[in-house]
């Protein structure tokens, strides 16, 4: 956790996204494909486009919004959530702590030993993919479900971790969905994302589902912290580096927290912290502006989805969303351009077919398989779309046109989640000067589309050096703080511990 992804180092990320563009020009020149095929791209590029001045305004906008929604509940489409985190990790927590990580369709278990000195002296994890009728089904056959798991993962506790004698076992809870934090240890759900519909959980407390679930199950367990994803990430990467301002995801789905002042919180009535602090939980993925690049299909994507309407930034940035957005572009160019025969391909039809790849202990994201494609025959793009939308014996040509809308929806997601970044800079002055000085701001990254998906990875980081400026780019640090949210989560447990 903690390594060193960005330089300081300037490159300009139009630069880098317009040698990509040129690349897939190129191709496209050279592939020489039906003409109504090469018109449905063209059209989708130019709806997709993201110039500089354009990302400016969008920034602007994430602004704009994330005041309005400090001001008041309900006054922004940025929930801007309080999540009662007021103290951060300093390094010096020491003992057991456990983590639960609910994020998306896979959740964490884990456990660390803390030693001091920020240092993290032993760990442990077991991961379990949640069954798909889980994601609608019932609030105790979820948590059952994952409590089950939680008491095999303390079962299997090795003896090299220490739990203090007499010490009830404390866990950081990351729930990865908007909740209303009512304290730092309960939350109610205010809506669900990420293909999870569960109704009957809106406006419960979270906390007191899983504690129920857990004393179903015999688990003595005491939730001390209920924290997002992007909290927890927060909180792992100022365990390592104390220049940790902003954290932000960018896996199955998008969100950003940051550090506000407490006095820039309108909308918060309590006494203020002592550390005059609050970690802020934006739900960035709800964000939506006129000047976004919506094309027709993410109009109708969203209208399919389970939540139409609502998170509309992260379907057009989040690796849950990008594959499908794809499929609609070859759908459409299979239909009106015969892209591959004279028959749409069954398995096209089918939604979020080119989601993920799923193994025996990982996933692969199959646009960013695709995308990432360097063979001259493009044999990986082939062997995907036969082995999973079944369509076989694909021209090259055909297949350069399939790796040129992956450029396209890629750049666009990239540059889009970089505006974003750029908001919350913009907002906590961190793109100014400061008494003479241009603050040091580390963002700490983290979620398997930032991690494993190469090319839009550094579309983001480059198209942010870009937008801050050579000046501001040398004090502006990405890490990825890899395993953040569930090792974050344990480190709030231990802030937040009955025992402190």
């Amino acid at each position: 956790m903690g390594k060193v992804t960005v330089g300081a180092a300037v490159i300009g990320g139009a630069a880098v996204c317009a040698a990509a563009a040129f690349i897939v020009h190129h191709r496209m020149q050279n592939a020489n494909p039906s003409h109504k095929a090469a018109d449905i791209l063209k059209e989708f590029e130019e709806k997709c486009a993201t110039p500089i001045s354009k990302l400016k305004q969008i920034a602007d906008a994430m602004t704009v919004e994330m005041h309005a929604g400090l001001a008041s509940e309900g006054g922004s489409k940025l929930k801007m959530l309080i999540t009662y985190v007021d103290n951060l990790p300093t390094g010096d927590e020491q003992g057991v702590y456990y983590a639960l990580d609910l994020g998306g369709t896979n959740f964490r278990v884990l456990r660390v030993q803390l030693s001091g000195n920020s240092t993290i002296e032993y760990k442990e994890f077991a991961e379990a993919s949640i069954p798909p009728q889980l994601m609608v089904g019932t609030p105790e056959a979820l948590f059952d479900y994952i409590a089950a798991e939680l008491a095999k993962f303390i079962a299997d506790e090795s003896e090299k971790f220490h739990l203090s004698p007499g010490r009830q076992r404390e866990l950081g809870f990351t729930f990865s969905f908007p909740v209303l934090q009512l304290s730092i240890d309960s939350g109610t759900l205010i809506r669900w994302t990420k293909g999870f519909s569960i109704d009957a959980l809106v406006g419960k407390d979270v906390v007191a589902e899983l504690t129920k679930a857990m004393d179903r199950q015999g688990v003595d367990m005491r939730v001390s912290a209920l924290v997002n994803d992007t909290v927890g990430t927060l909180a792992g990467g100022k365990y390592d580096n104390k220049d940790v301002a902003v954290a932000v995801i960018m896996g199955t789905g998008s969100n950003a927290a940051y550090v506000e002042r407490a006095q820039a919180i309108p909308k918060w009535h309590g006494p203020h912290p002592k550390s005059g602090e609050m970690v802020i939980n934006m739900e960035w993925g709800n964000f939506r502006s006129s000047h976004l690049p919506i094309t027709e299909y993410d109009n109708t994507l969203d209208a399919d989805s389970l939540n139409p309407g609502e998170q509309i930034f992260e379907k057009m940035i989040a690796g849950m969303y990008l594959g499908e957005i794809l499929r609609r572009v070859l759908l459409r160019m299979a239909d009106e351009a015969g892209l591959f025969g004279d028959t749409i391909p069954p398995k096209l039809k089918t939604k979020f077919a080119l989601r993920y790849l799923r193994f025996s202990n990982y996933r692969t994201h199959i646009m960013s398989a695709m995308h990432h494609d360097t063979s001259p025959d493009l044999k990986v793009v082939g062997e995907k779309l036969k082995d999973i939308l079944e369509i076989r014996d694909t021209p090259l040509s055909t297949r350069k046109i399939v790796v040129s809308a992956c450029n396209i929806i890629a750049t666009r997601g990239a540059r889009l989640a970089a505006a974003g970044i750029l908001g919350i800079l913009k907002k906590t002055g961190r793109e100014s000067i400061r008494d003479s000085e241009i603050p040091d701001t580390v963002i700490a990254m983290d979620g398997g589309l930032y991690e494993n998906y190469t090319i839009y990875r550094n579309c983001l980081e480059n198209t942010l050096n870009e937008l801050v400026g050579e000046k501001f780019a040398e004090h502006i640090k990405l890490i990825h703080s890899n395993d953040g949210s569930g090792i974050g989560a344990a480190l709030l447990a231990a802030c937040n511990s009955q025992y402190i």
